[in-house]
């Protein structure tokens, strides 16, 4: 069953995890903790990454309009979701019309909002500042209650467990569900791996409300028809990641491709 509160791995699952990264290296999951079934009842089975079921989309930081949706379709496949920007940040995205919901929802496609307003992820207090901004570009745009807004930590980005901490405690008092978009991975100059780490370590209820989407492009961009059968970004040998964006940069249409817990698809718009 999947809720917000979920599962993350325990204190010391955690504590091993970033003694195993300081080693360049990763554990493995540990054993289920789920309760054991009831007599006569078969063992649930283990989740794996080919038996997780997903649903196939895009993000994009152009308008999508009739055009651009034809691209999409004819290039790659119909998205069950587009993920855009709550509003314009000159010179990097085009932030969502009503006329690109009016689109995408009479397609019956979901919109996966991302907010993108900042270039410093650090302290708790600009993690509180950057939510509230976003819940009220939100709520001018519509968005309605129990929908994830996800910030956007860039590569180049500082970060800290106090901005994510800050973002996700007042996320949690709005409407709205908190996320955070990013390289969650070992491998690369981003701090967002170790800090979220940190987080999770000192703050574990909070972090079990936190939706996790990473940025691991190893794949590449594919069609739908094409996308990974197995779902397994990086991440998920340390938390529950979300979503999964797989491919970036398209030559046709300027998308990003991604995966997505099929079930996360109720806290989309």
């Amino acid at each position: 069953m999947f809720t917000r509160n979920r599962k993350l791995w325990t204190f010391a699952m955690i504590a091993l995890t970033a003694v195993l990264l300081s080693a360049c290296q990763w554990g493995a999951k540990p054993a289920s903790t789920d309760p054991p079934p009831a007599a006569g009842q078969p063992p649930k089975p283990a989740e794996t990454p080919e038996s997780i079921d997903t649903a196939w989309g895009i993000d994009t930081a152009s308008i999508v309009d009739e055009p651009f949706y034809a691209c999409v379709r004819d290039s790659f496949g119909e998205p069950a979701y587009v993920g855009r920007y709550l509003e314009t940040k000159e010179g990097v995205s085009y932030g969502i019309q009503p006329e690109e919901v009016e689109l995408l929802h009479g397609k019956g496609i979901k919109i996966l909002p991302i907010y993108n307003h900042f270039t410093d992820a650090t302290t708790y207090d600009r993690g509180v500042a950057e939510a509230e901004q976003a819940i009220e570009m939100a709520g001018e745009l519509g968005i309605p209650e129990g929908v994830a807004i996800f910030a956007d930590v860039e590569p180049n980005y500082p970060v800290d467990a106090e901005f994510i901490r800050g973002w996700t405690e007042t996320m949690l008092a709005s409407p709205y569900e908190p996320g955070v978009y990013g390289v969650f991975r070992e491998a690369s100059d981003s701090k967002l791996l170790s800090s979220y780490l940190a987080f999770a370590w000192q703050h574990q209820e909070l972090a079990s409300q936190l939706f996790v989407w990473t940025s691991d492009v190893d794949i590449g961009i594919t069609t739908k028809a094409n996308a990974p059968k197995a779902y397994a970004p990086e991440a998920e040998k340390v938390t529950t990641v979300d979503v999964w964006q797989y491919g970036i940069d398209a030559e046709a249409c300027n998308i990003d491709t991604n995966l997505m817990r099929s079930e996360f698809l109720k806290y989309l718009w």
